[in-house]
């Protein structure tokens, strides 16, 4: 049995506490972090703070942008010092946002250059490392350590390390250990694998050295692209940090490399909304590939929620007093928080066992009797062929509820009615029956193959746990009505769990109008904290009852579809569409990486699952874009490398012609397509 596994086990044998509930909203106690003069921590409200992309040498170009950051809701701005130069500079930048009457706490972003972190604490508020990069190397190679031999590399790491943390000590200065998933040196991945372990365990490495010298000014990040390691590490962090007696220090939260528009915030709503769910993270920095002023309203929309949340919010049973159950022994969850398995479920049709998660599209407010109706979803009529066709985001299911469709469906959709409205339908062929509870047991009515019923955990009474049990042609749709939404969901599943109940379950969420952003940072939340734990079969996202106009509620039904889609590719259970893991740049960037990510866009987004890593410098390059398939690094002044996975592919290839370049190493592997299905669109 290998390293990691044993601890692994052990951790699950010791049970899952990560949290201080998963029940009812609580936020978790840390010790306070005063960053100059704005105090972090659990007796604070959770900060908001981004980083600025301009060169740092560029100083009223640096000012003028961070004083946009504080105007969109920045209380905390961090600046990349790639050098001792750029360490220097921030001090001019410091004292003409002082100059201009900005206090805000400057953070000085630190990669490989200890010298430049060390000037850098003595002028700014807070210094962040990567425990990866700054006292090791990553070439990618695996290393055969001895016990001392390992030793004396932590020995090594702590010589190197002590003159930053004996500054911070002095000068006052906060300090953020923040591990990224993708830069683990090779010590690290040697030992631990390039697990979420491996994460946790590379910055306690630092954070053990700060304790025995008694410095404790300290946030901690575990940030990846992917969100269930992303999730996994911070809560297995929190863990850790209780069994070795280690002060519960704040949280920084980050998804690095969401990318940009609908993709990036839904991407960064699944990580962080689902550890801000769970009580976890005092301070939220959302990396969009987009000008940093538009990050900040987006991390302030997913910490508001939960400002009054607790006040709001239903009581929800704690797991361990089921009122259907006699008492068991579960401390915390019956599943394993720190590593991602999807719940065993028996399937029905298309849904649960093997099968990926389900989109249900929802169209019970509207009268699908025209071909066009169904665009919206991703289903297209071509009238000179007489035949239907749909993309990679076409719904597999439709809800309509009382008013069925006035036409034949394609056969790549299937429609959903409710239960008095589905028995006088003639024609049943893809066409199933909704159940409530209260009709559902003793109903005479049933479809040999397909039934769907509507649940609430409340609802989730003896009679239909002994039901569902014997069951095999019934999927249930999950609601609820509580503010504390996603918890309470969590709490059914661990029901179903403890009742070996393996019945495949959708996701039905539920919002009043929203603005399109926050709907997506919602529901991605509420839905993708459930995927990240294994839960969920399928998501049915209803449109708001405010909406009347037909037109209205097909483009909402777009939005909504789109971001089911989305939420499902963010939590790694369903691939759809393209993924780009693209970094929101910084002053180290030699490119306009926003504008390159649109052009890499336009040219790859029909080739569906693909991961496409689009890296401003080589820190952000082959190792934050671990799980890419292909990647394009930015080394220098109009340079690229090229990459396939991990490996350097092409070295310096002038940006012109570089993303003709990396479509040709794509059509080598034999993965390129051309898109067919522009013109349907």
């Amino acid at each position: 049995m290998s390293n990691n596994n044993s601890q692994i086990i052990n951790l699950i044998e010791n049970g899952n506490r990560y949290a201080n509930s998963l029940t009812e909203y609580s936020r978790r106690k840390t010790s306070t972090v005063n960053i100059g003069d704005l105090p972090m921590g659990s007796d604070y409200p959770i900060r908001v703070q981004s980083m600025t992309t301009i060169d740092t040498m560029d100083t009223l170009g640096s000012v003028e942008q961070t004083i946009r950051m504080i105007e969109s809701g920045c209380e905390i701005v961090r600046i990349t010092a790639p050098s001792v130069k750029e360490a220097q500079n921030l001090d001019n930048i410091r004292k003409e946002l002082r100059v201009r009457g900005y206090n805000v706490p400057l953070v000085a972003d630190i990669h490989f250059t200890p010298n430049a972190a060390e000037l850098a604490a003595r002028l700014v508020e807070k210094v962040r490392i990567n425990p990866g990069n700054y006292a090791d190397k990553k070439r990618f190679e695996n290393i055969d350590y001895t016990e001392s031999s390992y030793q004396a590399e932590l020995y090594r790491i702590r010589e190197k390390f002590l003159p930053l943390v004996n500054i911070c000590k002095e000068y006052g200065t906060a300090m953020r250990i923040g591990t990224n998933h993708g830069s683990l040196s090779d010590r690290i991945l040697s030992r631990y694998g390039d697990t979420p372990l491996g994460m946790v365990e590379s910055a306690l490495e630092f954070l053990r050295i700060c304790e025995d010298e008694n410095y404790y000014n300290i946030v901690l990040s575990m940030k990846a692209s992917n969100t269930q390691v992303m999730v996994e590490a911070y809560r297995l962090l929190c863990k850790k940090l209780n069994e070795e007696g280690l002060k519960p220090y704040p949280l920084h939260l980050g998804v690095t490399e969401a990318g940009e528009g609908e993709d990036g915030r839904i991407k960064s709503a699944v990580g962080i909304g689902t550890l801000l769910e769970d009580g976890l993270g005092d301070t939220v920095r959302v990396s969009l590939t987009e000008d940093p002023e538009f990050e900040a309203p987006v991390a302030k929309a997913l910490i508001d929620r939960y400002t009054n949340r607790k006040e709001e919010s239903k009581p929800i049973p704690k797991y361990t007093q089921t009122s259907n159950l006699k008492p068991h022994t579960s401390k915390d969850s019956p599943i394993n928080p720190f590593q991602y398995f999807r719940r065993k479920t028996h399937e029905v049709a298309n849904f649960g066992g093997h099968n990926v998660p389900r989109v249900i599209a929802d169209y019970s407010q509207i009268e699908v009797s025209d071909h066009d109706d169904l665009k919206p979803i991703g289903h297209f009529y071509l009238p000179l062929p007489d035949k239907w066709t749909m993309n990679d985001l076409g719904a597999d299911y439709i809800y309509t509820g009382k008013n069925p469709a006035k036409y034949m469906l394609p056969m790549g959709l299937k429609e959903i009615l409710d239960l008095e409205t589905w028995i006088h339908i003639e024609d049943k062929t893809n066409k199933y029956p909704l159940f409530y509870p209260t009709d559902f047991i003793f109903s005479s009515y049933r479809h040999e193959t397909l039934n769907f019923l509507k649940l609430s955990l409340g609802e989730l009474e003896t009679s239909i746990i002994d039901y569902l049990k014997q069951d095999k042609k019934t999927v249930i749709i999950l609601e609820t009505d509580n503010a504390h939404a996603m918890p309470e969901m969590r709490r059914f599943f661990f029901e179903l769990i403890e009742n070996q109940i393996t019945v495949p379950v959708i996701i039905l969420r539920n919002y009043p109008a929203l603005s399109q952003s926050d709907f997506q940072l919602f529901s991605a939340t509420d839905c993708g904290g459930l995927l990240i734990d294994g839960f969920g079969d399928g998501i049915l996202l209803t449109l708001p009852k405010e909406i009347n106009e037909k037109s209205e509620l097909l483009n909402t039904s777009k939005s909504y579809n789109s971001t089911a889609f989305g939420i499902l590719q963010a939590a790694r259970t369903r691939m759809s569409k393209t993924e780009y893991i693209s970094c929101p740049s910084c002053g180290r960037t030699l490119f306009d990486l926003q504008e390159t990510t649109a052009m890499i866009r336009k040219r790859t987004e029909h080739l569906k699952g693909v991961k496409i890593g689009i890296m401003g410098c080589i820190v952000n390059g082959p190792g934050e874009m671990a799980d890419a398939d292909y990647g394009y690094v930015g080394v220098g002044k109009d340079k690229i490398a090229l990459y396939r996975g991990q490996n350097v592919i092409k070295k310096s290839v002038h940006s012109d012609n570089a993303v003709n370049e990396l479509i040709e190493i794509i059509k080598e592997d034999g993965v390129w397509f051309e898109n067919s299905i522009d013109n349907q669109q």
